[in-house]
Parts: C-alpha cells; structure tokens; sequence
C-alpha cells in the first residue's frame, strides 16, 4: 500500500453490481481505503467489504461505523448496538459524525448534538479517532465547525479527521491545535478557495479523500467517483504547497497509519 484513500463509500448502492472491479482497479495502484459508515445497516456493509466478505481477505480495507447528522432522524440512536460494532478489529474509526445545518429538515441542533456527543463517547470508550462530518449553514449563526470546537473540547479524549474541510483558517487552526487533521476532496482540483489553507497546513496534519462516489477529480469530473482516482487528489495537493509528489503521499500514509493505527 503507497497511497490510502481515507474516506469512500464503496458501501453505496452505486458500487453495489461492481465493487470487486473497482477494489481491483485501487488495489492495481496500490491504494488502500477506509470505508465510511453513515448509519446502522451502511455501518454494518463496511465492515463485511472490510473482512472481505464481498472477495477474500482485504488487508487493505478497513471500517468506520456512525450515523451522519443528516441520517440521525432515520433511525433510532441505539447506543450499545453501535458501542458493539465499534469494536470489531476492522473499524479503526468512529463516524462519519458531526454537525450539518445546510439541509432543511436537519437544523435540530439540540438533537444533532445529543447524538455527536454520544459517538464522541463511543469514540472515547473505544480511543478509536473520529471520523467528522461539518457543514454551516446559510446565517452567521450556523456554523458548524465552532459549535463542534466548542463540543470537542468539552467531551472529545480522541483526536480524529475533520472531513472534506470547507472551513475557514482560523477555524482549521483551532482544529489543529486539538490534534486533528483536515482532509480535501476531488473538489480541490476545480476550486481554489481551498489552497490557502492547504498551503498553510503542516504535511504531517492533512490527508486526501475522494467520499466516492461523489465530487469525482478533474479529469473525472461528472462521473462516479472511486478509491482509484486518489492519486489525482494528492498531485492538486503536492502542486498547491509545491511539494515533491513522493513526498506529500509518504506524508500522507504516515499520516493516516498514525491515525487510525494501521
């Protein structure tokens, strides 16, 4: 394994009539990939790609297990069946979890939070490292990222990944100083309001992701995405800090086998 896509969802229906190509295809760039649950029965589905229920034993796939904040009304939080799978030895993280207050239908934050703060606990009793879902909303009072800071500084004894990071400098500092590394997208390679963060970001503090099947890279734009396009996303981010490629994707993978202890 040289490169290692940190969040997918090979567990998407999109990938459900070919996911043994499209390992294949990562596996033939030496990529490994961090499959993202997004609730209970999407939780469940990582971990069976991760044990290589779908084509043999996968010692490059590993699982994350947690409901998303804008799938928190779609099932019941059950804390101790989710404690449950956290524990099995393929998940290495907890989430995706967090804060989303751009979706109508989703701005009960008391509710949000309730939940985070629960799979912070999971993550705590685990010390496996959180898996951060974060987006604003439209007004100055929706903001995401400083009402996470605020909630991970009072309960959070995890670092973890904040990702596709859309915030501002200030905000990936504070998130910086409590340990916690950022992750781009696809998006990076067509939008430039995200390299003077990525530019001001240690090496050994940010990592690539492609959230496939969604924001697929340029030259892939438009299409579904997938764990084989990662090494696009890590060429847009060696190219913005001006960095050697070898020695951004070395970065990377250390960065990600510190994190998740893989």
């Amino acid at each position: 394994m040289k490169y290692i896509d940190i969040h997918c969802h090979l567990n998407h229906s999109d990938f459900d009539l070919d996911i043994d190509e499209v390992i294949n295809r990562a596996r033939e760039k030496e990529i490994g990939m961090i499959v993202i649950g997004n609730d209970f029965e999407s939780s469940k589905k990582a971990i069976k790609i991760a044990e290589g229920k779908t084509m043999g034993e996968n010692n490059d796939i590993w699982a994350t297990i947690g409901v998303h904040p804008t799938d928190i009304n779609n099932e019941q939080f059950d804390f101790d069946s989710y404690s449950n799978i956290a524990r099995n030895e393929k998940v290495i993280g907890i989430g995706e979890c967090g804060l989303d207050y751009f979706r109508d239908g989703f701005k009960d934050r008391s509710y949000q939070e309730e939940i985070f703060v629960k799979q912070i606990d999971i993550a705590n009793n685990t010390k496996k490292p959180l898996m951060l879902h974060l987006r604003n909303g439209m007004g100055s009072d929706e903001n995401a990222y400083k009402d996470a800071i605020l909630l991970l500084k009072k309960h959070s004894q995890v670092h973890g990944n904040i990702h596709f990071f859309a915030g501002n400098w200030e905000e990936a500092k504070q998130f910086l100083d409590l340990g916690f590394r950022l992750s781009f997208t696809g998006v990076i390679s067509f939008a430039r309001n995200y390299d003077e963060i990525i530019k001001n970001i240690p090496l050994n503090m940010i990592m690539a992701e492609t959230d496939a099947p969604f924001v697929a890279p340029i030259p892939y734009r438009g299409n579904r995405n997938e764990p084989s396009y990662i090494k696009e996303i890590i060429k847009i981010i060696a190219s913005i800090k001006g960095e050697d490629f070898e020695k951004v994707s070395n970065h990377l993978i250390d960065n990600a086998r510190k994190l998740f202890l893989i």
